[in-house]
């Protein structure tokens, strides 16, 4: 049997998702057990500089449950692991993954919840050896354990507007390094215009967020839109609010008027463009969303400007538009659901392999100005799918850096106050047959440090070969190199080579 710890921050979450049964009437339930076993060998196992590596055989059995269901009034994802290593010079080492995701409609049109969990091992820095292979424990990583529990009333008042007041509790842990908890409550009323002419949107919100390391800290924000339709394809929209925030700034006060001009453009169902220009506390603000979709071809862009901390980035959605447009196109290549899921999976993996975008939400408990701009694609052939992806992401420290002493030390304060990443990840899938397929991974990610003028970079090349030998049990091979340069020393390369077993029950 497998026994999910409720002790830390996904306890609760878990306990209200599995629960949610009670609403799921008429659904179908899919519920399957699964074992992973690995063999690998790595021959830098501490990712040391080349006169300290050590080659190591690394042992892995992962029993784990993978649980959905989508009824008309709960969705629900959940896929959990618990993992066993063990290694030839070092102790053994046991560790849990967790991705879970609920929907539930509680009173029909009025009483809905969401629902997070999750448990995974990050990086702690965006600077030093970074995390590809979980079973490759370092220095700078650690376990965080992240819960989001949301119930909210929804209600249309024809004619008038739509109303949604929302609760949202957060909170992410990571042993003594990160400890930070949210609350919040939001109000938002979007006028109902019949789907034609002007309309309006009211966004009432505050925060409290409790961080173990700092004093409480309230957010506070009030936004009015304004939107019109020129024609068919274009609309032009205004926004004016005000925002307060407690904490303590080390540049200007975060409070004041704020103020958005900008435009959707709409060609063809094919194409959107979203742009706007406006002003807050900390200067001139711009945003940027934009996607071009054909038949086998697929395109974001996307540029923002916000104040954000690590709590709020590992809340961050991620977009799902490059997985919904795999799961689209490979619908007859891969007729098979669960087949089809894995294979996406495995592809963006692959292709995306330091992080979601490639850049690092490293640890602090600071609040920063983030300034982000993303490229991503994807071309797919009958056989094939390229998947390229383009990140920038600026940080500038608003806070004080002497609450990372703890994380950097005394003598690193200032390696953080204002950092650049950026990387380049590419990823390309080959459908060798009905059941088999090739994944080509490679990315190259930089990490600046403009204040000190540190410079780490990290690049990786991977390859795996996958094999669905029976309804229920897949098999794979792949083979992996990661170099890593820094102005600070500390290089290394790695090699690693492992084969995997998984059958589901």
């Amino acid at each position: 049997m497998i026994k999910l710890s409720l002790h830390g921050a996904p306890g609760l979450t878990m306990l209200v998702m599995l629960s949610m049964p009670g609403v799921a009437t008429g659904a179908a339930w899919d519920v399957t057990p699964t074992l992973r076993l690995r063999e690998s060998y790595t021959d830098n196992m501490n990712l040391a500089p080349p006169d300290q590596a050590r080659g190591q055989f690394i042992t892995e059995v992962a029993p784990g449950v993978l649980v959905s269901t989508d009824g008309p009034r709960l969705q629900l994802t959940l896929a959990y692991t618990l993992q066993q290593v063990a290694y030839t010079r070092r102790p053994d080492r046991r560790s849990q993954q967790l991705d879970a995701n609920g929907h539930a409609e509680l009173l029909a049109d009025w009483l809905f919840l969401d629902a997070r969990a999750g448990i995974s091992q990050q990086n702690v820095s965006a600077f030093g050896p970074q995390l590809i292979d979980p079973a490759l424990s370092n220095r700078n990583t650690s376990t965080v354990r992240t819960q989001s529990i949301s119930p909210y009333l929804r209600h249309d008042f024809r004619g008038l507007a739509t109303a949604v007041l929302r609760y949202d509790y957060q909170h992410a842990g990571s042993g003594g390094l990160l400890d930070v908890r949210s609350r919040a409550a939001s109000l938002q009323l979007t006028g109902d215009n019949g789907g034609r002419g002007a309309n309006w949107d009211l966004s009432l919100q505050r925060t409290q967020m409790d961080d173990a390391a700092l004093a409480p800290v309230t957010m506070s924000n009030a936004a009015l839109t304004l939107s019109y339709p020129l024609n068919s394809s274009l609309a032009l929209f205004a926004t004016a609010g005000y925002e307060r925030q407690d904490y303590h700034s080390a540049s200007a006060q975060p409070q004041g008027r704020f103020g958005t001009l900008g435009g959707v453009w709409t060609p063809s169902p094919r194409t959107r463009v979203s742009a706007s220009i406006g002003h807050r506390f900390f200067g001139q603000t711009y945003a940027l969303d934009a996607s071009y979709r054909l038949r086998s071809m697929f395109w974001t862009l996307s540029y923002n400007e916000d104040i954000t901390t690590t709590h709020g980035e590992f809340f961050s959605v991620r977009p799902d538009a490059l997985s919904d447009f795999l799961w689209d196109l490979w619908a007859t290549r891969i007729p098979d659901p669960q087949l089809r899921l894995k294979t996406i999976q495995v592809f963006l993996a692959i292709s995306q392999m330091l992080g979601k975008d490639g850049n690092v939400n490293f640890f602090s408990h600071r609040y920063y100005l983030q300034k982000q701009g993303q490229l991503s694609g994807v071309y797919s052939t009958a056989r094939s799918a390229l998947a390229v992806h383009l990140s920038r992401t600026d940080r500038s420290g608003q806070t004080t850096n002497a609450i990372d002493s703890v994380l950097l030390g005394p003598d690193q304060l200032s390696l953080t106050d204002h950092t650049r990443q950026t990387s380049l990840q590419i990823g390309w899938n080959w459908r060798m047959s009905a059941r088999g397929g090739l994944n080509v991974g490679a990315s190259h990610a930089r990490a600046r440090s403009l204040t000190t003028g540190r410079e780490d970079r990290n690049s990786a090349l991977t390859l795996s070969l996958t094999r669905q030998l029976s309804s229920r049990v897949s098999a794979s091979a792949d083979l992996r190199h990661v170099r890593h340069t820094s102005s600070a020393g500390g290089a290394y390369r790695e090699n690693g080579v492992g084969a995997s077993l998984i059958v589901s029950f």
